[in-house]
């Protein structure tokens, strides 16, 4: 996933975390883990587009490993300007 998102979004920081612990048992869910992630990706080529957009581009670009081994995404999508820390 991380190759494939890289190539294409050409982020500037992307975290893939395996949570397919959490969903043991669940719908989906194979003992070998792998199923289940959280993906924050960020990149400028999300500039200008709704948050479902985004999340089609990436939905479009995993898509083998959606019809694959993936179960489920939890996805964060952001421009480089919105992952910039809030200040108080």
């Amino acid at each position: 996933m991380r190759a494939k998102l890289s190539e294409k979004l050409a982020p500037t920081r992307i975290d893939i975390v395996d949570d397919s612990h959490r969903h043991a048992g669940h719908s989906g869910a194979r003992p070998e883990g792998e199923t289940h992630f959280t993906v924050t990706v960020v990149s400028e080529v999300f500039a200008g587009m709704t948050r479902v957009a985004r999340q089609r581009v990436v939905y479009r670009i995993l898509a083998d490993e959606l019809a694959g081994r993936v179960h489920a995404l939890s996805l964060s999508t952001l421009t480089p300007a919105e992952d910039k820390p809030a200040t108080v």
